[in-house]
């Protein structure tokens, strides 16, 4: 806690630009127990147009995640293309650092693992190639649609530090549909 404190003040005293993303997952993500089905319960925006409409870049709806050779995972998800409903396949390569995956959407993205119990919530942050050091989008993923509001206060100060302009929450019904309208 004191070196998170640290690096923190010296990224301030130095006036860096990069966006700190706080990494409370085990340096041993075991990518084995994060596949599965998923549910998009909450989620969060350093820059509102990332999730301000349906079509927003990064509105996505996570469905599941599937292991792939090589610690990798492909990630199903639907999203709002031209007035409708899609699924869509990312691919999410692992890197070298824990908890970290390089993304093919938005090309050239990364995909960071915040925390997860495995069994029941996962938080993720994916920072937005386009707008680098800029967009930045997190999630609240739970095993069930339920919310549980305990893990979405551990959500809120996973992302204590980060300045999100944009909040949404889904009910346990929009959370199950998927791709509201």
């Amino acid at each position: 806690m004191k070196c998170l404190l640290l690096a923190l003040s010296v990224a301030l005293v130095c006036g860096t630009q990069a966006k700190f993303i706080p990494r409370t997952t085990p340096e041993d993500l075991d990518v084995q127990k994060v596949a599965g089905t998923w549910y998009s319960v909450a989620m969060a925006a350093s820059d509102i147009s990332l999730l301000n409409t349906q079509s927003a870049p990064l509105r996505v709806y996570v469905k599941e995640l599937r292991l792939i050779p090589k610690d990798s995972l492909e990630i199903v998800l639907n999203r709002w293309e031209d007035g409708s409903c899609v699924d869509r396949k990312i691919l999410a390569e692992k890197t070298e650092v824990p908890a970290e995956f390089k993304i093919n959407y938005p090309e050239g993205s990364k995909l960071h693992v915040l925390d997860t119990d495995y069994k029941n919530y996962m938080f993720v942050c994916v920072e937005n190639a386009v707008a680098p050091g800029q967009g930045l989008v997190c999630q609240y993923l739970a095993r069930t649609p339920k919310v549980d509001e305990g893990v979405m206060e551990q959500f809120r100060a996973a992302l204590n530090l980060q300045p999100m302009n944009i909040w949404l929450r889904f009910t346990p019904t929009q959370a199950k549909e998927r791709c509201l309208v």
